[in-house]
């Protein structure tokens, strides 16, 4: 696993502002990247975490994720499933999600000035025929300090461990 600036080869799309502070990890996975986009992809079995909901934050039957739909995220930031940790709800819009390209993106919708943040999610091939995920997030505006002072090293977790669970959901099915 690695994190940093994002490699050459990087199947994520060039962001299109720039912020105080960026989140990224990239981790290979040994499993075809059809079974790696199928565990990613299906937001049914996140249920704990994140719901597509309409604006009014109500839980649509069709949990399939498009762009134009919401997304209500609780998250722990560190990581933990103990719900004991207090959580974080996140209220994002789905701004992009392609089966072809394999990438997915939302943006949070809190007013600009306060906090912009957009977070890519995408897969491409490596040349060994591994799988690898990549999330980016870019935070923006006066808020993207406060991130990156007070949370950034609890959010790193954050990506790491998706990045974690992603690989061992894909490697084991």
């Amino acid at each position: 696993m690695s994190t940093g600036a994002s490699p050459p080869q990087s199947n994520l799309p060039e962001p299109s502002y720039t912020g105080a502070f960026t989140a990224y990890v990239s981790v290979d996975i040994d499993a075809p990247i059809d079974k790696v986009w199928d565990v990613l992809a299906d937001f049914t079995k996140y249920p704990e975490c994140q719901v597509i909901v309409d604006k009014s934050k109500k839980p649509l039957e069709d949990q399939t994720p498009a762009k134009g739909k919401y997304l209500l995220m609780e998250t722990h930031i560190p990581p933990t499933m103990d719900d004991s940790v207090s959580s974080t709800e996140a209220f994002e819009q789905i701004t992009h999600f392609d089966d072809v390209t394999r990438r997915m993106a939302w943006k949070n919708l809190l007013p600009s000035w306060l906090i912009k943040a957009e977070r890519w999610q995408v897969l491409s091939t490596t040349e060994d025929g591994k799988t690898r995920y990549e999330s980016r997030e870019v935070f923006g505006s006066i808020g993207a300090y406060l991130i990156k002072w007070f949370l950034s090293t609890n959010l790193m977790k954050s990506f790491n461990a998706m990045g974690d669970a992603l690989k061992a959901r894909s490697e084991q099915q």
